[in-house]
């Protein structure tokens, strides 16, 4: 069965990871879910759900904490990882190298396996540091994939933008299965 990690920071956008946990249940592909702190706080700003609702749609849900989880080896076989929203302090952790928790851990472990790391970085203006840290992950294996809305598909809801942009997302680990318009010419 295939299986990937799915990353929520504590960056704006909490609602890019739920809808590629959604997507990906619709898939069939097996979910791991790990979450930072700021990743809860921020869900209870964003979205009219809870903490324990959002994890119920993982398969597997992984304590930020728990650096000893499976999702912690590379010895655990994964199609790879999506963080969705990515925030620059997870970002940055994860360039580096020095994590501090599981989700930054899991992430180093994809570079390392030369699996698949999607970033769906939330953040804007970017400096030149954001810019080296994200050439820097690129250089590394890492994709960065900001959320950024397809106007050619003709979309005029923001839910119609997230299921776009993380239907694209999940391209990139060949999981095109998803309710996404394509371009046609």
């Amino acid at each position: 069965m295939r299986r990937i990690i799915v990353g929520i920071s504590g960056a704006s956008g909490i609602v890019l990871g739920l809808r590629a946990l959604d997507m990906l249940r619709e898939a069939g592909i097996e979910t791991h879910l790990v979450m930072s702190k700021s990743a809860e706080l921020t869900l209870h700003h964003e979205l009219d759900i809870s903490t324990e609702q959002l994890k119920a749609r993982a398969d597997v849900v992984h304590a930020v904490k728990n650096v000893g989880a499976t999702i912690a080896s590379g010895s655990f076989i994964t199609d790879g990882m999506l963080i969705a929203p990515c925030s620059i302090r997870t970002m940055s952790e994860i360039a580096t190298g020095v994590t501090s928790t599981l989700l930054t851990r899991a992430a180093d472990v994809v570079l390392k396996e030369r699996r698949r790391l999607v970033l769906m970085v939330r953040e804007t203006p970017l400096h030149t540091g954001h810019l080296r840290t994200m050439t820097s992950l690129s250089e590394m294996g890492a994709v960065i994939a900001p959320p950024v809305p397809s106007f050619y598909t003709g979309a005029t809801t923001l839910d119609e933008f997230v299921t776009q942009s993380v239907g694209r997302a999940l391209d990139l680990f060949g999981i095109s299965e998803t309710p996404i318009r394509r371009w046609e010419g």
